[in-house]
């Protein structure tokens, strides 16, 4: 039995494999057999919307759809055996998300599926409607109330309503009611006939379903009870009783949750993330009635996947991160295009769990972390993405478009998703450990001198620190005093002063490189002196005027030194800068003359 259902199952991947073709190179090399493609199959839903089942327990798993229909009209619920669509059946409003679930312990145990549409969850049991919870009534706005009695009685007239009505809607912080809405929109001539219709009925303000998930009831297990998990238009997580669809638990958030995460179990212990509107995530514990933590995103959250103990996240910023349940970032990874989906791959087979994101231009990426594991290119964008059991096939992705297309993968059985499998990462060396050198007998003993005298050791060295910076103002202040720092440090004339002298000898060549720092003054009337020994040395003047000097400039001023000495000793030129009419120097440099190569060798 076990080789017939192996050799059946071949035989249909065959079968399936052939509905799409492919060249013989790129099938060799993809780790995916392209099963179905059908791009006018007419499905337009989100990966909330999908989920897979084996809907009346005869081992063959379907795929369940909310479609939202083309455009937002016309809203079905669709259950998929293969690529042909099994039934269908219409929504009364857009779906929100759908759910497969365990209700009962009982035989035979066959999922429930659970869709969130407008203010309601639709149970189906094969396939059957068995049980609609609607979500608690909200307290109207009294303002509106009001209005709405007055106009009961004739007391006020459309226009008039209308006009204080839009009011309550710019003001009041309880928001409006579906009739109040509804009679806004209405021009002026088919207000009237609103409010005759309308006027004496109650105001009922009721909420809607904008996330939907399933939490284990008291067991891990595969095939435990679990629980519903909504989340509202009013800020609200609901938790329902799987058996009786009451609210077991409910816990407010700070803004409309879009995205839910959960795991553990609603009886022992769980954890719960909630990414919302206002760019922000939420993990709340089991007996916490508001957040613990807050993840705060720099962009909006396109999607959530929980990879083992990691929150994977996509931003509208192109970019995938990992944090921790505690909010702190692991990584992050820059998409090449925008993200449109996301949901979680897990293999069971080969314990692995990544995070498939679907691309803007085409692609569908498959992360481990921040690590590329497989890129698959569609034809069109993908907008919705499931994996897991489909028919008898453990492996199966199912992908629809943003033209309404459906696209369905069979992973291989000898696939293995390895480390940098879509583009290049770190390198392999990076891996590699450091081939670290035995600790010596030198090196034991220095870390026992250390441990036993380090406080001696630190005091060593802060006295050595504290006697070079002490050495070192000593010299500063020495070279201030002897005037032999090349920099002005008189306030009134900001001068820099640099000498570069060139030549093999007698005759050295002598550039003097002067500049005025100062903002935007400039300085006149300089003078340049040079004292040296005229018995080594001769120069064609001993002091010159310098130009006018322009801010930020650096004037050269050269001349030359001859060499008298045959004896190979050379001495030190002092050049002093003064102002015309006053002794004391402005500024000074000492300029170590080079020995005279050619009087040398002479």
């Amino acid at each position: 039995m076990a080789a017939a259902s192996s050799s059946d199952s071949d035989c249909g991947r065959a079968e399936s494999a052939q509905l799409f073709p492919s060249s013989p190179s790129n099938e060799a090399s993809s780790k995916w057999l392209d099963a179905h493609y059908d791009p006018v199959a007419n499905i337009h839903t989100f990966s909330s919307c999908l989920a897979l089942a084996d809907l009346h327990g005869d081992g063959e798993y379907k795929l369940v759809v909310g479609d939202l229909g083309p455009g937002g009209q016309h809203p079905r619920l669709k259950v998929l055996k293969g690529p042909t669509v099994l039934t269908e059946s219409p929504l009364p409003a857009l779906p929100a998300a759908a759910a497969t679930f365990l209700m009962e312990q009982h035989e035979p145990r066959t999922p429930a599926l659970a869709l969130a549409s407008g203010p309601c969850v639709y149970v189906y049991k094969n396939l059957r409607p068995y049980f609609k919870f609607s979500l608690p009534q909200l307290p109207p706005n009294p303002l509106e109330q009001d209005l709405w009695n007055q106009a009961k009685e004739d007391r006020i007239d459309p226009l008039t309503l209308k006009e204080m009505l839009e009011g309550i809607r710019e003001k009041a912080e309880v928001p409006l009611s579906v009739q109040s809405l509804r009679f806004l929109q209405l021009e002026l001539s088919e207000m009237e006939a609103f409010v005759s219709q309308h006027k004496s009925k109650s105001i009922k303000r009721q909420t809607v379903i904008t996330t939907m998930t399933t939490l284990k009831k008291n067991l891990a297990d595969e095939d435990a009870v679990s629980c519903l998990v909504l989340g509202t238009e009013n800020k609200e997580l609901l938790v329902l009783d799987p058996e009786a669809f009451i609210i077991l638990a409910k816990m407010s958030l700070p803004s409309v949750p879009v995205f839910l995460d959960v795991s553990g179990q609603f009886d022992v212990e769980f954890r719960l993330a909630a990414a919302c509107r206002n760019g922000n995530i939420y993990i709340l514990r089991r007996d916490s009635k508001r957040p613990k933590y807050c993840i705060e995103l720099s962009a909006q959250p396109v999607g959530l996947v929980r990879v083992h103990k990691v929150l994977a996240v996509g931003s509208t910023q192109d970019s995938l991160h990992g944090f921790t349940h505690k909010g702190k970032k692991l990584w992050t990874v820059q998409m090449p295009a925008a993200i449109l989906t996301m949901n979680l791959l897990e293999q069971h087979s080969r314990g692995l769990q990544a995070v498939m994101a679907g691309l803007a231009n085409g692609e569908v990426r498959i992360y481990r972390d921040k690590t590329l594991l497989n890129v698959i290119r569609t034809p069109d964008a993908v907008t919705s993405l499931c994996f897991g059991r489909y028919g008898r096939e453990d492996n199966t992705l199912i992908m629809t478009t943003r033209g309404g297309g459906l696209i369905i993968k069979i992973l291989k059985r000898t696939a293995v998703f390895v480390e940098g499998g879509g583009e290049a990462g770190p390198p392999p060396a990076q891996a590699l450990k450091l081939n670290v050198p035995r600790k010596t007998r030198l090196y034991v003993d220095q870390t026992l001198r250390e441990r036993e005298a380090g406080t001696a050791m630190h005091r060593t060295f802060q006295t050595d620190l504290y006697l070079l910076r002490l050495r070192t103002a000593r010299a500063y202040v020495q070279a201030l005093e002897s005037s032999l720092n090349p920099v002005s440090v008189t306030a009134r004339e900001p001068l820099k002063l640099h000498a570069v002298v060139q030549g093999l000898g007698p005759t050295f060549k002598l550039t003097l490189h002067l500049q005025n720092t100062s903002a935007a003054r400039p300085i006149l009337g300089l003078l340049v002196c040079f004292l040296y020994n005229e018995v080594l040395y001769a120069l064609p003047r001993a002091f010159f005027k310098v130009p006018l000097l322009v801010p930020g400039l650096s004037y050269p001023l050269e001349t030359f030194v001859e060499s008298l000495s045959d004896k190979g000793i050379s001495d030190m030129i002092k050049v002093l800068v003064l102002r015309e009419g006053q002794s004391a120097p402005l500024l000074s440099a000492h300029i170590n003359m080079p020995v005279s190569e050619g009087l040398a060798a002479a």
